[in-house]
């Protein structure tokens, strides 16, 4: 089997529409020998190029035709690329827990890697470097929800922000972040003391 032939299997055994980089392949055969494989497979068609060193099958949509991936699918395969974390960004995710009414113009994901900025069509998708601790829990509702709490402050993160993100997650992931208090600055914790000290009164 020669690279190509490899490169196309390794492909296929993939769901389409998911993501993966020129450095998955890598055991596939030489780099020049898998950059000129990809390259086959984007002019056949087979294959669509996202972004540099990242290609997609895409998914088929019977009125859209060739859909490509979410953008937060594409910056974790970036990140994965040189072994970092990816977590949605904190303007987005106390969007979504409607802590805020704001929507970010572009999109940003936090990483453990190396910031960097890269293109989808016409779109500029952000990683921004953040310290570990922020990426606690990341890829569950839990670390959407840390994510969101960093991002909005000592001033902003109180009793009330904290019980409605209790009411979005489910007991099990609400308990998580709850638990998670040695990645909490010292002013997260006291708020979620005073928010279980209030809950303890109000029953």
């Amino acid at each position: 089997m020669n690279t190509i032939e490899r490169v196309r299997s390794h492909v296929q055994s993939l769901p389409a529409g998911e993501p993966f980089t020129t450095a998955a392949l890598l055991g596939a055969g030489s780099r020049a020998s898998v950059d000129q494989a990809l390259s086959r497979l984007v002019k056949s068609g087979f294959i669509t190029r996202v972004t540099r060193g990242v290609f997609v099958r895409p998914a088929e949509n019977r009125y859209l035709g060739k859909v490509l991936p979410e953008p937060g699918k594409v910056a974790e395969s970036v990140a994965k690329a040189s072994g970092g974390t990816v977590q949605v960004h904190g303007a987005e995710a106390a969007r979504r827990f409607e802590l805020t009414t704001q929507t970010p113009t572009q999109p940003v994901y936090c990483t453990s890697g190396a910031s960097k900025r890269f293109r989808m069509g016409k779109m500029q998708v952000v990683l921004k470097h953040v310290a570990p601790r922020k990426l606690a829990l990341a890829g569950r509702p839990a670390g959407l929800a840390l994510s969101a709490l960093w991002y909005l402050g000592r001033k902003q993160v109180t009793p009330q922000a904290i019980s409605r993100i209790r009411r979005k997650l489910s007991a099990e992931e609400f308990e998580a972040l709850a638990s998670a208090k040695e990645s909490m600055p010292g002013w997260m914790i006291e708020t979620f003391r005073r928010f279980e000290r209030e809950s303890a009164v109000h029953g």
